[in-house]
């Protein structure tokens, strides 16, 4: 049987969002490696730091979402979910889980991150307690769904057309347009918290690349860098400026030198043929005559 007659032959459940009882006991597996927390976190910091998390948003990972499936509690803890909108709550409580529906909005996107051992994120298994994909698919009815295999670097989506997931198409770049998001998401290869590895990267609509802390932090170094050189090409420039200036008025004051030497030159020539006129005259010789 193939998986959309699985599906059909198992029509959607009865389903009820209701508040998850206090005595609730919540699955606490642990994560199956030490990258998937700093997945997580990478793909909320570039979002934070670009303040595109709203008070009202709910970004989490490894966190139960809620339903009750023919009155049993169903939960499953994606890797990283977005829900645009969600209710506040108290203040000093603490959100254990989300029941959509009850609690705010229904997640926009939700990301699972495979490891050595796949944890049934593409099953679809329409019986308690429900594959993730079923559960995502059928029952949340989530927009956009994404595998990603960090040791391969591959990262499916599907979106939600007509009550189906169906797979997208990267662009030419490789990477995908969410459209609730405003943003794409990606693969981009390279070192974080001292790991080198294939990480979820968002980038804006006009390709640019949504920054963590510590690039912000470079790149702020860099630009106070390049203002510290901008700013020391100034000195220089005004200093050759000044130097300029001051060979100006030497070059100037010279030139005034020059020009009273040889008036000078002038008055002692006019002087000197003066006395020599004088001379002949006491002679008795007349200048005009030689």
């Amino acid at each position: 049987m193939t998986a959309i007659q699985l599906l059909q032959s198992n029509p959607l459940p009865i389903i009820t969002w209701e508040k998850l009882p206090d005595d609730f006991i919540l699955p606490d597996e642990p994560v199956d490696n030490n990258l998937q927390p700093l997945l997580a976190a990478a793909l909320r910091e570039s979002l934070e730091l670009a303040g595109l998390i709203l008070e009202s948003m709910l970004i989490a990972s490894n966190f139960g979402l809620c339903a009750t499936v023919k009155t049993q509690t169903v939960v499953k803890a994606p890797d990283w979910v977005y829900i645009p909108s969600v209710k506040p709550i108290a203040s000093g409580k603490i959100r254990r889980s989300y029941t959509p529906h009850l609690e705010g909005e229904i997640p926009t996107i939700v990301l699972e991150f495979i490891s050595e051992t796949e944890g049934g994120e593409y099953s679809i298994n329409p019986h308690y307690p429900y594959g993730k994909w079923y559960f995502y698919e059928q029952i949340l009815q989530v927009p956009v769904y994404g595998i990603f295999q960090p040791k391969t670097g591959e990262l499916d989506v599907y979106c939600l057309v007509a009550g189906k997931y169906e797979q997208q198409l990267p662009d030419e770049n490789n990477r995908y347009w969410i459209k609730e998001l405003n943003l794409f998401i990606g693969i981009w290869q390279g070192s974080k918290a001292e790991f080198t590895t294939n990480w979820l990267r968002w980038w804006d609509k006009s390709g640019n690349l949504l920054l963590w802390g510590s690039e912000l932090v470079e790149q702020e170094k860099q630009r106070a860098e390049q203002e510290k050189l901008r700013a020391e090409q100034e000195k220089l420039r005004a200093e050759q400026e000044k130097l300029r200036a001051e060979q100006e008025k030497l070059r100037a004051e010279q030139e005034k030198q020059r020009a009273e030497q040889a008036e000078l030159e002038l008055e002692q020539e006019r002087i000197s043929r003066q006395r020599l006129v004088q001379k002949l005259k006491e002679l008795g010789v007349n200048p005009e005559n030689l």
